[in-house]
């Protein structure tokens, strides 16, 4: 730790990259707020939300039609499991890849609606939320995370090529499998 004026030095507001790792926990911990609490509503019908059933419905309306039950499941427990490990900065690109396939899947079923709902649903705020996973993957979940000693926290870009071939392959694949 350094030491300031013999005093140790407990934040990162001193360092260079203090800030930037300050505002990648923010943007951690709001976009695990966001998605994680979806999760939650949809599955479980915790915070006011309809549960299983009424997204099963929704996703059928949003035209698909094999194995819905699996599929409700698995985006609830992506969205969740994503948001928790993420929050913690734990397996980040993983986490943040698993959150931009449930993200880039949502802007594809409300495509046809446009950015903000002309003739349907829009899907700004999916947008903004893969974008905000796409930031996460390219730069890592910065120093306030339990992986910020792993080569993914440190030199992030391969891992995020890596993540973001994933998340369009799930993306692809629940298009094509549901």
């Amino acid at each position: 730790m350094a030491r300031v004026s013999g005093v140790a030095n407990m934040s990162r507001w001193s360092d260079e990259n203090g800030g930037l790792d300050f505002g990648l926990l923010v943007l951690r911990l709001m976009l695990s707020v966001a998605m994680g609490a979806h999760g939650l509503t949809q599955v479980f019908g915790l915070f006011g939300g309809a549960g299983m059933a009424h997204f099963e419905n929704l996703l059928r309306g949003y035209g698909f039609s094999h194995n819905i039950e699996f599929l409700t499941w698995l985006t609830g427990v992506t969205e969740v499991a994503g948001a928790v490990l993420l929050a913690l900065g734990l397996l980040a690109p993983l986490a943040a890849a698993g959150l931009l396939g449930v993200a880039i899947s949502a802007v594809r079923v409300k495509w046809s609606g446009g950015l903000f709902g002309g003739s349907g649903p829009g899907f700004e705020l999916e947008l903004t939320l893969a974008a905000m996973a796409l930031a996460l993957l390219l730069t890592g979940p910065g120093w306030y995370a339990l992986d910020r000693h792993t080569a993914w926290r440190q030199k992030p870009l391969g891992f995020a090529v890596g993540g973001l071939f994933l998340s369009v392959c799930a993306a692809i694949g629940v298009g094509s499998l549901f």
